[in-house]
């Protein structure tokens, strides 16, 4: 049985699709760490923001990037944990807070994605940091 091929116009769809998915959670990450936002939103609610239903996104999502869209979203968390924790000497608790987390499901989400606790992350980081000081000092 032969399969049509999709049309152009409905892969350029999906793509626009994803790439606003994708500028949505990271502008929403950015509110959030600035404080604009106190809340996190759920994938529906940035459905919700491109006009469209969530499985519908979903779908796309998953066709577009193989992944579904919690995916992306969890990684940019991530992602924007570990800077706040590389990047600055705020307290654990307060980049929770900040997350939207409190920080015993702080440290359980973190750990579930970067393999370790935020302080261990952070212990780390800031250890290699030392130790290519010291490189640079003792040559």
């Amino acid at each position: 049985m032969a399969t049509t091929p999709i049309p152009q116009k409905i892969l350029a769809r999906q793509h626009e699709i994803t790439a606003d998915f994708r500028r949505a959670i990271d502008q929403h990450l950015a509110d959030v760490v600035a404080g604009r936002a106190t809340e996190m939103l759920e994938i529906r609610d940035i459905a919700g923001q491109l006009c469209i239903h969530p499985t519908h996104l979903s779908n796309t999502l998953k066709l577009t990037t193989g992944h579904p869209p919690c995916h992306y979203f969890e990684a940019q968390i991530l992602a924007v944990a570990q800077a706040l924790l590389r990047d600055t000497d705020r307290p654990i608790a307060a980049i929770a807070a900040n997350l939207t987390y409190d920080p015993s499901n702080f440290t359980k989400f973190f750990k579930r994605f970067a393999g370790c606790t935020p302080k261990q992350y952070r212990e780390q980081v800031w250890a290699q940091r030392r130790a290519e000081v010291s490189e640079v000092v003792t040559i």
